[in-house]
């Protein structure tokens, strides 16, 4: 039987809802316990906290020390520096349609019109994406989510989530959308499979510099999830987020200004 990109997403479709189901009950098994102190200071936006920490550490501690982080540095250090280069270019130039229409849909008209003319520059004279001659005319590599657009309109991370690294609701189902663009939607089980390994080993070893911050942080999981956070914001806002002023900080401001201008 042919395994398809399209039988891929949804086998793992069906193991996420297999994942939520033991979310709900767990969840529910404790909603009968009466509410500690730390309940009531838990962090809103991470009601599955209980759950999402063993995984966090089972990822952090476990599956990233002793396999991805080794795969990933003999990924970089075995693989010729031109090759890797270009079969990362391939598997990002696959996420240019979905970028041109993400664009389009937050009325992103001239960022749609570079993206469109790198995938075509790209996927033609570069050789199917293997080479970048769309970054020759300053047509720089910017990829936008279905998660984005969301969060363009408005739509809230919901409840964070660790599935293999820090994500979101919101996340999940932008991921889950921009799976279903030409051409991701009709690559098949084996070569889809590929350029995931590829993007997630290049995602891994973008983060040997900064890994070192997470290492001396008091509290990892917390650490990451706050930088997830803003990572997130910024990317939805293009890098200007809104400043949040605190207004009963602004007040207090605002009153020893006041006084200041009694004292003078």
């Amino acid at each position: 039987m042919k395994v398809t990109t399209t039988n891929f997403c949804l086998f793992t479709h069906k193991i996420k809802h297999i994942f939520l189901a033991l979310l709900i009950s767990l969840l529910a098994a404790c909603s009968s316990t009466p509410p500690s102190d730390s309940d009531e200071l838990s962090d809103p936006k991470d009601p599955f906290e209980s759950i999402n920490r063993p995984i966090w550490t089972f990822t952090w501690d476990y599956a990233d020390k002793y396999v991805i982080k080794p795969t990933s540095e003999a990924y970089v250090e075995y693989m010729p520096t031109g090759f890797r280069t270009g079969l990362h270019n391939v598997a990002l130039n696959l996420n240019e349609p979905s970028t041109i229409i993400n664009n389009l849909l937050q009325g992103k008209f001239s960022e749609a019109g570079k993206s469109t003319g790198r995938f075509v520059l790209n996927s033609t004279i570069g050789l199917f994406g293997f080479f970048d001659p769309a970054s020759d005319f300053n047509w720089m590599r910017d990829q936008e989510e279905f998660g984005e657009v969301l969060g363009s309109y408005g739509v809230d991370d919901g409840p964070y989530l660790v599935v293999l690294g820090p994500s979101s609701v919101r996340e999940e189902v932008g991921d889950y959308v921009d799976r279903y663009y030409w051409p991701l939607a009709i690559i098949d089980f084996w070569p889809n499979l590929f350029r995931q390994t590829v993007l997630g080993l290049e995602k891994r070893a973008a983060l040997f510099e900064q890994e070192q911050l997470i290492i001396d942080s008091i509290d990892s999981y917390e650490f990451v999830k706050n930088a997830y956070f803003q990572n997130m914001e910024y990317k939805v806002y293009d890098g200007n987020p809104p400043i949040v002023i605190n207004e009963e900080e602004e007040d207090e401001i605002d009153s020893f200004l006041d006084e200041l201008d009694d004292i003078d």
